[in-house]
Order: C-alpha cells, then sequence, then structure tokens
C-alpha cells in the first residue's frame, strides 16, 4: 500500500490521525512569520487535537527507543523566534511556583512550543524519507513520555490561563 508518507507503509488510522495533526502543527509553528492575529488562538485550539491524537493512538507502557536527536542551532533559532514573538505572553508561573516577581517565571510557552516542534517534524521527515515507521513512532512514544507531553500539558495550561484571562 502506498500513501503519502511512503511506499509500502502502512499506516493505522489512529497512526493517520497523529500524523495529520503532527503536520497541521509544525505547519501552524511555521506560520508564525505571517503576523497572523489569530495564530495564538488556532495553537490553542490545534493542542488539544494533538494531544487527543496521541492518546487514540494507544501508546504503549514500554519502550526501548531512544528520543530524536534535535539540531539544536535550529532549535534555538525558533524559540527566540517565538520568544520575540509572544513577548508578555511568552513566561508562565508553574504549579508549584510561590513567588510573585514576574522576572522569576519558570514556563516559558516558546520553549514548549519549540520543543513539541522539533520533535514532531523530525519524525515526519523521517517519514517523508520512508524510514522504518515503527521506530519512528516508537520515538514518538517515548519523547511524548518522557519530553514534549510535558511541554504539551504546560502549553494547554498557559494557553488556557490566557485565554480565560482575557475574557
Amino acid at each position: 500500500m502506498e500513501n503519502q508518507f511512503g511506499r509500502g507503509v502502512l499506516m493505522t488510522p489512529d497512526s493517520n490521525l497523529f500524523v495529520e495533526t503532527a503536520k497541521n502543527y509544525c505547519q501552524l509553528i511555521e506560520k508564525i512569520e505571517n503576523n497572523n492575529p489569530n495564530w495564538l488562538s488556532e495553537v490553542n485550539s490545534l493542542l488539544p487535537r494533538l494531544h487527543a491524537a496521541i492518546a487514540a493512538h494507544g501508546w504503549l507502557a514500554s519502550d526501548s527507543s531512544l528520543p530524536f536527536d534535535v539540531d539544536l542551532e535550529a532549535r534555538f533559532e525558533l524559540f527566540s523566534k517565538l520568544h520575540k514573538i509572544l513577548g508578555e505572553q511568552d513566561a508562565y508561573w508553574m504549579e508549584f511556583d510561590v513567588a510573585h516577581d514576574d522576572q522569576h517565571k519558570s514556563g516559558s510557552l516558546a520553549d514548549d512550543l519549540t520543543d513539541i516542534y522539533c520533535e514532531l517534524k523530525h519524525g515526519l521527515a523521517l517519514l517523508d524519507a520512508e524510514q522504518d515507521q515503527g521506530s519512528i513512532f516508537s520515538n514518538w512514544r517515548k519523547g511524548y513520555r518522557l519530553h514534549w507531553g510535558k511541554h504539551l500539558v504546560d502549553a494547554e495550561r498557559h494557553l488556557y490561563e490566557l485565554t480565560t484571562q482575557s475574557q
């Protein structure tokens, strides 16, 4: 069976949903340069769908794969761009923070969005290059469980706070 992710790749409906949602997320992060005033609302709408897509995939509890390597220079470039564009909306308090000085906020939406993007984009590039699908999904699973899943939850929480504060 041939599909848009390479010859001979057999994707389940849950895998297709996850890949499509990951592609939508990466495209949304990449189009931030368009200065779309609704961009953050679109991110806020897409993150729960990404979360649902990964949950629907039925991630396994154990996984021996290694996380993807990240191009640190490209990651820093994207983080810097997002940090600058998000401005005052970037930093947020974590639940355990007790200080009330805005200079010591411990979370960064730019960091969250960047880490999610880097892991998803790398896996999508490997799918496009017709690499081993099982290994790619295994790496996504492990990365989600150990790293970018926390960023996903933190970003969703911060965007919820931004949305409720603006109403």
